[in-house]
């Protein structure tokens, strides 16, 4: 799986892209979450609440409910305001 990481996302983890192995357990993005937050450290600091964030699967905007499998790419980034 490749992760892009956005904004201030980018800034805080130190890079804005990783490639991993998906967990057998992991499914969602909400599932993913809860594993990148349990890296600890930055990772602890940013997926601590997924509210403050957006993700998108394959270039397409997702909800925290939709499914990852192993070759998606998935990108966190921060709500977007315009005006």
């Amino acid at each position: 799986m490749t992760l892009l990481y956005f904004a201030w996302v980018r800034q805080k983890l130190g890079t804005g892209e990783e490639h991993i192995d998906l967990p057998p357990d992991v499914h969602s993005l909400s599932e993913l979450a809860t594993f990148l937050r349990q890296r600890g450290g930055a990772f602890a600091e940013v997926f601590a609440v997924t509210g403050g964030l957006r993700a998108a699967v394959n270039q397409e905007h997702a909800k925290w409910e939709s499914a990852v499998a192993a070759d998606d790419e998935v990108a966190f980034f921060p709500p977007v305001t315009g005006g």
